[in-house]
């Protein structure tokens, strides 16, 4: 049913809840997932200043996406970890829809609630323009 999922996270309590829901499709239907974490351009700029060398970057990165790791360990849930950089809603768009996932799974709301009132939630562009089902986790 959902062999390969994909999991929008940016280490917000919305993802890390969405991490679980993921977890548990894989492990119900023996697939596996990529989390997807998108550094926007800001947040690029702010990291290059602040660290010079790129393990380091990649490790503060990692660190938001521990929760949702430890869950899928938990699950012994096949997983892979997928940086993208832009602007976090097409980035995840076009990253689901240039690869054949069965589900996108992404929390409600993410880091920015400035920008989920302003603009409208990453979570709500996804869904309206991925080509895969979509479930949107509280």
């Amino acid at each position: 049913m959902y062999k390969h999922i994909l999991l929008a996270a940016d280490g917000s309590d919305h993802a890390f809840r969405a991490g679980k829901q993921a977890a548990q499709l894989a492990k119900a239907s023996g697939g596996k997932v990529d989390v997807v974490y998108v550094v926007d351009g800001e947040t690029s700029k702010a990291d290059n200043l602040n660290h010079s060398y790129q393990y380091v970057l990649e490790k503060k990165r990692r660190e938001k996406l521990k929760r949702v790791e430890l869950v899928l360990k938990e699950e012994k849930t096949s997983y892979n970890i997928v940086f993208l950089h832009g602007e976090p809603g097409p980035a995840i768009i076009k990253h689901a829809n240039n690869k054949s996932y069965d589900c996108l799974v992404i929390g409600s709301r993410g880091l920015n609630n400035l920008q989920s009132l302003v603009l409208g939630s990453v979570s709500h562009k996804v869904a309206k323009r991925v080509s895969c089902p979509v479930m949107i986790v509280k």
